[in-house]
């Protein structure tokens, strides 16, 4: 399957000697190389993302700015709905009055929050009828990570850290 594969600028590049790199990422010819760099980053920092994710959805997960994420319906009533955490607390339900209203039978009123601590997300149940999954088991709370699935009443949610956050990881 590599032999598939061709090289950005088209055929024939892959013959030619390329510039020698040093440990620093410098090319022999000064100039630095960040191609390298940056797809290792971006793999490790997309590695938990869903195939099937659209492009949109990748813009708005790449602005997301620091001690934020992201939820977006994957299954449910809104599938594709998108819900930005950016507070302490955020709660879910089908109370009118909750930050997170999913209008369903299946989905208690005060159903469960999600409260930020720094850059950490974490899901709690709140004595909800059907209760709160991460990642298909059932939980009171849990600390989330990025590209796990939170399931309230109908709704399958997926969780989105913000980038900005997940580079020290990868990097550390």
């Amino acid at each position: 399957m590599a032999d598939d594969i061709t090289q950005a600028g088209g055929e024939g590049d892959a013959d030619r000697e390329s510039p020698e790199t040093t440990s620093t990422g410098a090319v022999g010819d000064g100039t630095a190389d960040t191609t390298i760099g940056f797809s290792r980053e971006a793999a490790s920092q997309l590695s938990a993302v869903d195939a099937d994710i659209t492009a949109e959805e990748q813009e708005a997960i790449a602005a997301l700015p620091s001690g934020s994420a992201l939820l977006i319906v994957r299954r449910g009533p809104n599938s594709g709905a998108r819900f930005l955490l950016d507070t302490d607390v955020t709660t879910v339900g089908r109370h009118p009055d909750a930050d997170i209203f999913l209008d369903d039978v299946t989905v208690s009123r005060r159903h469960a929050e999600f409260h930020r601590h720094r850059t950490a997300f974490e899901v709690k149940d709140l004595s909800s009828l059907n209760g709160t999954y991460f990642d298909g088991v059932r939980i009171d709370t849990a600390l989330l990570s990025d590209g796990a699935e939170v399931q309230i009443g109908k709704f399958r949610l997926t969780f989105y850290a913000s980038r900005r956050d997940l580079a020290p990881l990868a990097s550390g």
